[in-house]
C-alpha cells in the first residue's frame, strides 16, 4: 500500500471509528447538567467543544477540501453557556464525519497535494485533513478529561494487564 492512500485510510479509521467511538462513551457518561459545564470563564464546556468539533470538521474538509458550502461562526461555537442536550449535538457532529468521511473516501494521491485556502490559510488536502485529525484528537482529550472529572470510573479505553496497553475501547462499538 502506498502511503498516501495508508495516510487516507489511517485518518478515515481514526475519524469514523476510534475517535467516534471514545467519543460517544465519554459523552454518554457524562451526567446531563455537566454538558455546558466549565471549570472557569477561560475554558470550554463539553457543549461547546462538541459544537466546536462540528464546525470544524465542516469547514475544513467537508467544506474546504470537498466543495460544500460553509456559514460557520466559530466564536458562537465557544460564546454558547447552554445548548442542545448531549444526544443532539452528537447526532449532529456524527453527521458531520459521515459527511467528512465521504470527502476523504474520494481521494486519491495526487488530490492530497492539491492546494486550498481554509480560514485564510493557503495549504493543502494533506494538511487540512492532518489539522483535523490532530485537532480533533486534543479536543476529544479534553472531553474525555471532563467526564473523568464528573464521571470518575465511568469510561475506560485501555486495559494495562501485561505491561501492555490492550485496546477495549472496540468493544464499545
Amino acid at each position: 500500500m502506498d502511503i498516501a492512500q495508508r495516510f487516507i485510510d489511517r485518518s478515515r479509521f481514526y475519524l469514523q471509528t476510534e475517535y467516534r467511538i471514545k467519543l460517544r462513551a465519554a459523552v454518554e457518561a457524562l451526567p446531563a447538567d455537566a454538558v455546558w459545564w466549565r471549570p472557569n470563564e477561560q475554558s470550554n464546556s463539553v457543549g461547546n467543544l462538541l459544537a466546536h468539533l462540528a464546525g470544524n470538521v465542516r469547514q475544513w474538509i467537508v467544506s474546504g477540501v470537498g466543495g460544500a458550502p460553509n456559514a460557520r461562526d466559530r466564536a458562537a461555537e465557544f460564546d454558547a453557556r447552554s445548548g442542545p442536550a448531549a444526544a443532539e449535538l452528537l447526532a449532529s457532529l456524527e453527521q458531520t464525519l459521515e459527511e467528512a468521511d465521504a470527502v476523504i473516501a474520494k481521494l486519491s494521491a495526487a488530490d492530497l497535494a492539491t492546494a486550498r485556502s481554509i480560514q485564510g490559510r493557503d495549504i493543502t488536502v494533506f494538511d487540512a485533513i492532518y489539522h483535523v485529525v490532530e485537532h480533533f484528537s486534543l479536543h476529544l482529550g479534553q472531553i474525555i478529561l471532563i467526564t473523568k472529572l464528573h464521571a470518575p470510573g465511568a469510561i475506560h479505553f485501555y486495559e494495562d494487564a501485561g505491561g501492555l496497553a490492550r485496546p477495549v475501547w472496540k468493544e464499545l462499538a
